[in-house]
């Protein structure tokens, strides 16, 4: 789940994280009183939307006077933000966050992410704050600082003058360095977060201070039901539609840009799909798996879900059944296909428990379906039903993917679907 910055930043102050002072509001009448009583400039108005590169969509203002506050509250509340992150379709601003200018002396990266390659946490950090790190980390590595941690062990002095030399910093700066990066410890670690990322960390003016400019907070969906509080932050109006009737449901989905949807039951099973799409020559449409648990019900609704993506051109149903029987499978993909208008073609494989059961209820079925008995078959299919066309993607490096683990990369089902699986049904508790 993640977190708008005016949110990340009042857990960070939780955690003695110094960040400017401000006030997030959704009215403009509201935003119009703030600016009136604001004495001090530059103000800072910033759009609060979930998504990076705020700045480059014009998102981002630093104000000098009154007038120029109030022309870029009135031009970024309500406005149609669009930004790397959020595609060409953008993403309406429905907050602000207005917030005192700081006097800047150096920016720096600053971040602590999973990292799974190391089983542990990974400090990042560079002295080119303020750039987008994934493209740093691909054109520039040796600015990137990366220290692993154990999380049994704990943070240790010696990782904190790793990050310190690393940056350069002076020794005068070492131990309020140190300092902060033992709090932003303590916050990842307690906040069960996947991410917390600073961009800039500045050091200000004058008298030399380390103050977070931005923050973004991701938490670990499945360490949710153990945190009310904060997932009380939720904002479902940055969800897309079909994400909030996937979650309503139970079900974890995410939407991609393809035109083969799937659906699955397991994160491992899933990923292979995708990947055999791939092979195939089609690009996945979504990652939805439903989990071991589902209900008749449950496979009906994920079916509807996928079906109202106008880009898919067929449906592939995989299903290991264990938990989630065959037969229960196959009278859910049966109830929706009678309520739903399927228009594409339905591939459905299916093995494990009542298998026999599960395609004696397809075949009485009377529905148009394309079943197999095993992915080889359903390789064949998709080639005949897509064709082998290559595809265009390239997937990630290494180093993209240690330096944004948040970042959405559509570019291959493996990247793709490793965030995904973090959150199937199969791990939450």
């Amino acid at each position: 789940m993640k977190l708008h910055e005016f949110q990340s930043k009042e857990i960070l102050r939780r955690y003695q994280v110094p960040t400017p002072e401000g006030e997030v509001t959704g009215e403009l009448e509201a935003a119009r009183r703030i600016i009136e009583s604001t004495k001090k400039y530059p103000l800072v108005v910033k759009a609060q939307i979930l998504a990076g590169g705020r700045g480059k969509g014009g998102g981002v203002r630093v104000c000098r006077d009154r007038a120029e506050a109030l022309a870029a509250a009135e031009a970024i509340l309500g406005m149609n933000l669009v930004t790397p992150q959020t595609g060409d379709q953008g993403q309406q601003v429905r907050q602000i966050l207005l917030e005192q200018g700081v006097a800047i002396a150096q920016e720096f990266y600053l971040s602590l992410v999973v990292d799974r390659a190391g089983a542990g946490i990974a400090f990042l950090a560079s002295r080119a704050g303020g750039m987008a790190i994934e493209e740093l980390a691909a054109e520039q590595p040796e600015l990137v600082v990366k220290v692993r941690v154990d999380p049994l062990a704990g943070l240790a002095g010696y990782h904190l003058r790793q990050l310190a030399f690393g940056l350069g910093l002076p020794p005068e700066l070492h131990k309020e360095f140190g300092a902060l990066c033992r709090n932003l410890y303590h916050c990842f670690t307690a906040c069960d977060c996947l991410l917390l990322e600073i961009n800039p960390l500045v050091l200000t003016a004058g008298t030399p201070r380390f103050i977070a400019l931005d923050a973004k907070l991701e938490i670990d969906d499945n360490a949710l039901f153990r945190r009310p509080e904060l997932a009380a932050l939720r904002d479902p109006a940055e969800e897309s539609e079909p994400e909030r009737r996937a979650r309503s449901a139970g079900l974890n989905y995410i939407g991609l840009k393809g035109n083969i949807a799937s659906m699955v039951n397991g994160a491992g099973l899933a990923m292979a799909t995708m990947d055999l799409i791939k092979q195939a020559g089609g690009e996945p449409a979504n990652f939805l798996d439903v989990g071991g648990g589902a209900s008749a019900a449950m496979v009906e609704e994920g079916l509807r879900i996928i079906l109202d993506d106008p880009g898919v051109e067929a449906v592939l149903i995989n299903i290991f059944g264990g938990i989630l029987r065959c037969d229960i499978l196959a009278q859910g993909v049966v109830e929706a296909a009678r309520r739903t208008a399927i228009k594409v073609p339905l591939i459905v494989r299916m093995e494990g428990t009542n298998v026999e059961e599960g395609r004696r209820i397809l075949a009485d079925s009377g529905l148009e379906l394309i079943t197999a008995a095993d992915l080889s078959e359903v390789g064949q299919a998709l080639v005949a039903l897509v064709g082998d066309r290559p595809s265009a993607a390239k997937p990630p490096t290494e180093m993209e993917v240690a330096a944004n683990p948040a970042a959405n990369q559509h570019n291959s089902a493996s990247a793709t679907t490793a965030a995904a699986a973090e959150n199937s049904p199969e791990r939450r508790p």
